[in-house]
């Protein structure tokens, strides 16, 4: 039923665990099989340098998650959000269609994460609530010092 790459992602997972200093998250969860899958990403001159997952799923949701770590690192932005769920089924010599939707799920966690990577370098996340960004707090009084003298 299942690709011996399938079976050895699920096996061997690569780059479990979180990145405490991430520079994107992207959690996604499906309420019809309770699969829930956290990205995190790492990128260091518009390249991802480091992808970690942490996944409670089945064995193809977690196998997706996995790839989906291998196939981002070392890619630029651009070309990371050019993956899609059939990039990572693809990847994995296939899946069975009951399965697609798990690798649509690594698919958009790692959009979400590419999400918030670029809001918040863009200096404004309205839908992320743990970071507050106060760069515009200094800058309003640098400013302000400028215009005094």
């Amino acid at each position: 039923m299942y690709s011996d790459k399938v079976m050895d992602h699920f096996a061997n997972p690569r780059n479990v665990g979180d990145i405490s200093d991430a520079d994107g998250v992207g959690m996604v969860g499906n309420a019809s099989c309770g699969d829930i899958m956290k990205l995190y990403i790492k990128i260091e001159d518009d390249k991802i340098v480091d992808a970690k997952f942490r996944t409670f799923g089945c064995g193809a949701a977690i196998a997706t998650s996995s790839m989906v770590t291998e196939l981002v690192i070392g890619k630029t932005v651009e070309e990371a959000m050019s993956i899609s769920k059939e990039t990572v089924a693809e990847a994995l010599d296939g899946l069975p269609p009951v399965k697609m939707h798990c690798s649509n799920l690594a698919a958009d966690a790692l959009m979400a994460a590419i999400d918030e990577y670029e809001c918040k370098k863009a200096g404004h996340c309205p839908s992320v609530r743990n970071r507050i960004d106060d760069h515009d707090h200094h800058h309003h009084h640098a400013h302000d010092e400028d215009e005094d003298e």
